[in-house]
């Protein structure tokens, strides 16, 4: 096998999650083998549509009243000392010409290089800890919307957002964190560069490539769980047409993150595979699996390493995982 494909710097800490897909409790079952070849559906090789329902740009002036994962939320004034403890917000912040706003941020958040990264937890937060920077302004996800509450009972305005679940989404929380902190017409600029860039290597892939149909599975973990396209990446995935083999194996009780079995991966025989954790170790080992060397993409050589930071996240860095995935798709559709 030639040398492992990584993610170059230029691909939702595990912001997306990962570990989300192992969860607490008791340990899933691997999924049971559907017959070979009946994984998910092809989608179209093509950008996902615009939402008409988008709602317009803020002006950037304050007080503005903003609605996040708890409800409404007012700013009486622009924020001046921002702590940020989700590392895609971080990204969002300073990608929309706020960085400069930001005071701190969590241990996570070490993009871009300028970000100043602490010890703060975004996973369990401490309200003590959080204050000790002074912010007027928290930036948190909402896997611990409840800490929002006890910042406001001290005076400190919170926004509480969800991990995205579409791009939509990406592009939404890019514009809301410019209302956030008077830097509308920024965000807009740079959540429509987002939405742009993606589009155009959507399109020059299918152009170049065709319109898909080679099957796929992004391993999360060597255990190992995978993302079908109900989530963040899966949508990344079906832009390119591509067919996700972990779909059929959610039986809708994994969240979008099934455990596929081994016997499972080698009868859907992907065409590419997707690692999103480890090294080149990692691709090394996914082709001494017991039988792998029967499936298509170690054949190929088609087992592609991500950048685990970038692969987890859903800020402006979704042009970077597109541009990876589109790269590996026009290699396979050359073979």
């Amino acid at each position: 096998m030639r040398t492992a494909h990584r993610l170059p710097a230029v691909l939702l800490g595990a912001a997306l999650a990962l570990t989300a897909c192992g969860g607490a409790g008791e340990e899933p079952e691997p999924a049971e083998s559907p017959e070979p070849g009946a994984g998910g559906a092809a989608a179209t090789c093509a950008p996902p549509e615009a939402d008409p329902d988008r709602p317009g740009v803020g002006d950037g002036t304050f007080p503005v009243t903003l609605t996040d994962f708890n409800g409404e939320v007012t700013l009486e004034a622009a924020p001046e000392r921002i702590v940020s403890l989700s590392p895609s917000h971080t990204e969002m912040l300073f990608a929309i010409g706020a960085g400069d706003l930001v005071e701190a941020a969590d241990e996570y958040s070490n993009h871009p290089a300028e970000a100043p990264t602490t010890d703060l937890s975004g996973f369990t937060p401490s309200v003590e800890a959080v204050t000790e920077y002074d912010p007027d302004l928290v930036v948190m996800s909402d896997s611990t919307a409840e800490v929002a509450g006890q910042l406001g009972e001290v005076g400190i305005p919170a926004l509480v957002l969800p991990a995205a679940a579409t791009l939509e989404d990406t592009y939404a929380q890019i514009r809301l964190l410019g209302d956030a902190t008077g830097h509308s017409e920024d965000a807009d600029t740079e959540a429509t560069r987002v939405e742009t860039e993606f589009a155009e290597i959507v399109e020059e892939v299918c152009a170049e490539a065709g319109e898909g149909g080679a099957s796929f599975y992004q391993e999360l973990d060597e255990t190992p769980f995978a993302a079908t396209s109900d989530t963040f990446v899966g949508q990344i995935y079906s832009s390119f047409g591509l067919v996700n083999i972990a779909d059929a194996a959610d039986d809708g009780s994994a969240g979008g993150y099934p455990q596929l079995s081994q016997e499972y991966i080698v009868e859907q025989n992907p065409d590419l595979v997707f690692l999103s954790y480890g090294d080149e170790d990692a691709v090394r080992a996914v082709a001494e699996r017991p039988a792998f060397d029967t499936v298509t993409a170690v054949q190929n050589d088609a087992v592609h390493l991500l950048d685990a930071d970038i692969a987890s996240r859903w800020g402006p860095r979704v042009v970077d995982f597109a541009r990876l995935v589109g790269d590996a798709v026009v290699e396979n559709a050359d073979r």
